[in-house]
């Protein structure tokens, strides 16, 4: 029973207007549910033109597919028309990426005409997603920053911090040591771990105040170890 329910891939060659309409449709509507879990999953770093191109992504993929059937001809003009094609932009977030390769999954089964399946794996993958973001699953307790000082020259570097450190509780590792301002300032560059329930502007404070007033800076870790 099961196989019949699922088995609706297309067998034939032949494109009707009618199966490529319930394609289109079809990928619309499963881009509109992988988009609506990915804004209720990333409430706070969504953008609309990222959810929007998500909307549309299934569909484009799943017209491709209709348009290249089994003709290699076909298939081989549509990949030298697109090798022209050059994407510049960073690198994603994994989170994204992985978004964008479950719309592009989903239109593809809709191209092949296995419409259930589709709508199957979307369901589910929605799902866990939901079940993921609920429990917050992967999340770390301590906040991986990065600290930059600038100290004066008369300042010993090597254990210039360490009872404030040691006061917040907060891990360190001393990644980098240059001069400025022609060798009468270091600037430090520090990997620290904070605890999320950590006061950062008293602990900036205390650094304040044994580098006499000089820059200071904290940011979010990057992804590299490349300082």
């Amino acid at each position: 029973m099961l196989d019949q329910i699922f088995n609706t891939t297309l067998t034939n060659t032949s494109l009707s207007f009618t199966s490529a309409t319930l394609t289109i449709l079809l990928a619309i509507v499963l881009g509109g549910i992988i988009s609506y879990t990915y804004m209720k999953t990333n409430k706070s770093s969504y953008s609309q033109n990222f959810t929007l191109t998500m909307i549309l992504l299934p569909s484009i993929v799943a017209i491709i597919i209709l348009l290249i059937g089994s003709n290699v001809a076909r298939a081989f003009s549509l990949a030298g028309a697109f090798s022209i094609i050059r994407f510049r932009s960073a690198p994603g977030d994994p989170k994204d990426i992985s978004f964008v390769l479950f719309t592009m999954a989903a239109g593809l089964a809709c191209g092949v005409g296995a419409y259930s399946y589709a709508v199957l794996f979307t369901l589910i993958l929605c799902l866990l997603m939901f079940v993921l973001s609920r429990f917050n699953f992967g999340a770390r307790k301590t906040l991986q920053k990065m600290l930059k000082v600038t100290i004066p020259e008369n300042l010993g570097y090597d254990e210039a911090f360490d009872e404030v450190f040691k006061k917040y509780n907060i891990s360190y590792e001393l990644k980098k040591i240059r001069t400025t301002e022609l060798g009468s300032l270091y600037e430090l560059v520090y990997a620290v771990s904070i605890d999320g329930l950590t006061n950062q502007k008293e602990f900036l404070d205390d650094i304040r105040c044994r580098n006499g007033n000089l820059d200071i800076s904290l940011t979010m870790s990057p992804t590299t170890t490349d300082y």
